[in-house]
This record gives C-alpha cells, structure tokens and sequence, in this order.
C-alpha cells in the first residue's frame, strides 16, 4: 500500500533524533541518587526495557552494589595511569552493544588520562547523540554556575563540576530527596561513610544550615527544568502558546578574576527568568599584560561553558562602549560589582555607572557584591 505525503512526514516527525536524558539530582550525597536510579532501571528491566549498566560507584554501600547485580553490565575498560591502573566506563562498547537505556552513574566525574573523552558528561553526550537514552545522577554542587555560591555557603570549592548547558540538555529531573535531619541520621548510622569519617563530615559540610541551603539551591534547579518543559510544551500547543518578550541579562567583565562570580549570577538570573544571557568585554587597552589575558581568557570561557553569548569589542570607554552594546541587543538588565574600591578609585567606578546610566537606554541595573571564585 502506498502512503500518502502526510503518512510519510508523521513518520519521520516521530523519528527519534537523540537519547531522553533523566538526572537524578541530590543536594549531598548519601540522599540516594543512584539508589533510586538503579530502583527505577531495574522495574523498567522488568517490564522488558533493555537495560544496560554503564557505570555505578557505590562509594561502598551495600544495598546499592546489592542493587547494581541485578542489571546487565558493560564490562569496564581498565587504564595505567602513574603505575595504577583504574577502571572508567567503556563508551564504545555501551554504543556497540546499543541499548535502550544506559545507566551513568556521577555526571560530574573526570575521567583517567587516556579515556575516550576528558569527563563524563561528555561520555553521557555521545550516547544521547546515538538515541540511546541515559539515566545519570548529580549533586547540586557541581553545577558551573553554582559554584561559587556553593563556596559561599560550605567553604569548599567543588573542582568537578558540569557546564550549565549540560543541564540544560536535561529532559527530566528527579529530585532524590531527605530532610536534613534524615540524612544526618544516616550518617550517624554510618549508611553514608565510615563512622570516623561521618563525625568530620558532620561537623564541616553536613552542618544543618549547609545542607538546607543546599537543598533550596537543588529545588530551584529542579524547578527550572520543569519550567523549561512546560514551555516546550506550550510552544507546540498552539492553542496555549504564549507570546512574551524575553528578558535579556548582561554581564560586563574584564580581566579580573572577580568577573566569574558576576557570571555566575548573571547565569542565574537568566535561567531563572527564562531570559538570555550576554557577556560583553570592552577592550579600552588595559588588559595587555599576559597575566590579564591569561586570567580574561579563563572569564571568556567561563562564560560560555554557562551558556553565554560572549561579544567583544574595543572602545574608548567602558561606559560608552556598554550602552551602546545595551542598545544594539536589545539588554533590559545589566549587572555591575560592587569592589572592594576605595579613594579615588571608587569615585571613578561609581561615575562610570553614572554616565552609563546617563548615555544608555531604559534598562533595570543592578549593582552586587563582587567576590572571587
């Protein structure tokens, strides 16, 4: 039977084009992540999805290695690295064997010198490029852009951490939650580390205001995923499809180390409002040094693992040079910092901000305490 031009295009708008991406997200660990991820792979399993276990770390938890035999396995592929040698997931073996799903545990992780690609995440890309679907697991702290909100509040930096648009490749989100109260009861138990350990752990990053913190920041994270999907959704409804003017965020850097913090909260205010995200740099001829190139360089590609639009370009004056960026692309909220200057120095930064004001277009400043990373 010969199909008609309208059966041909329902098929191919059908077609899937890349793996679903589900993330078990979790604000510390031990509240169960990769618990509920197995959990959930192992009844799919069961209703005859084919199931294939990438990668899992156990952190030497029993009920989830217990978990963990219960699926089928990817061997993985062993690597010497400084006389050790180290297990890391086999990619191409997971995209030989071509499941339906794969399970990768610890987005955040970096992989051994030698493995097919530098961290996990972009491991998690290339399956999802091979329409296999993934299911992966994450604590709120090794998002990019919360990094330094992270340090704020626990006094670590979190060196693994994953792009922000990574997250933003995210089609579902399951928060793996306990009340603090719960978790720190599973440390005493010594469910989550060792008891020696636990105690340490207790009284530095498990401290109760840490851990509420945090779990508002793995809330927010969740909800804007679900934000996103319903407007996905909404864009193809057109009976429902809402028209609004976005809101634009910009961010103006320089050389300063301090700029990342900026960033980081420009990124945020963005996501939040569902708005997009400009970086501007001005070169008005004082970052020569190579020092400063080396440190602006480390901004510029901060801002773009965060999802930012980056435009550079030279001026006279940063005043005039970023009303008129405000101008041309349309910026309807611009963030300054607010340094540690003083004397002259902060006369001078403060009339800036003046003569921005004076010279660009209608649009809400705000002016924020500026921290290094």
């Amino acid at each position: 039977m010969t199909k008609t031009p309208e059966e041909w295009l329902s098929e191919i708008s059908t077609e899937k084009t890349r793996g679903i991406f589900k993330l078990f997200l979790g604000y510390a660990p031990g509240v169960g992540k990769t618990y509920n991820m197995l959990s959930e792979a192992i009844r799919r399993a069961s209703r005859g999805e084919d199931i294939l276990l990438g990668v899992v770390e156990s952190h030497g938890r029993k009920a989830t290695a217990e978990l963990a035999t219960k699926l089928d396995r990817v061997p993985p592929r062993k690597l010497e690295y400084k006389g050790t040698v180290f297990e890391e997931m086999d990619v191409d073996a997971i995209l030989a064997r071509k499941p339906a799903v794969a399970l990768v545990d610890e987005l955040a992780h970096t992989n051994i010198e030698g493995s097919k690609h530098h961290k996990r995440y972009e491991d998690v890309i290339e399956l999802l490029e091979a329409k296999i679907d993934v299911l992966s697991t994450m604590n709120v702290q090794h998002v990019e852009s919360l990094g330094p909100t992270v340090q704020q509040i626990t006094g670590v930096q979190v060196r693994e951490t994953v792009p922000d648009w990574v997250m933003q490749r995210v089609d579902e989100i399951v928060l793996a939650d306990l009340t603090p109260q719960a978790l720190q009861n599973r440390m005493l138990r010594g469910d989550v580390y060792p008891a020696d350990r636990a105690q340490r752990a207790l009284s530095h990053f498990f401290r109760p205001g840490n851990l509420i913190a945090l779990r508002e920041l793995a809330l927010r994270q969740v909800t804007r995923v679900v934000d996103r999907s319903l407007d996905a959704y909404l864009e193809k409804d057109d009976e429902q499809q809402a028209h609004t003017v976005r809101e634009r965020i910009g961010v103006c850097v320089s050389s300063n180390p301090a700029a990342q913090y900026l960033i980081a909260r420009g990124s945020r205010m963005a996501q939040a409002m569902g708005g997009e995200f400009f970086v501007f740099y001005i070169d008005v001829g004082r970052d020569t040094r190579p020092e400063d190139q080396k440190t602006l360089a480390e901004n510029i590609s901060f801002a773009e693992n965060l999802g930012a639009r980056v435009v550079r370009t030279a001026g006279r004056s940063i005043a005039d040079g970023l009303a008129q960026l405000v101008r041309e692309h349309h910026i309807t909220q611009v963030i300054f910092g607010r340094s540690a200057r003083t004397g002259w120095q902060r006369y001078l930064y403060m009339s800036a901000i003046q003569r921005f004001l004076r010279d660009s277009p209608s649009v809400d400043v705000h002016i924020v305490t500026q921290e290094a990373r």
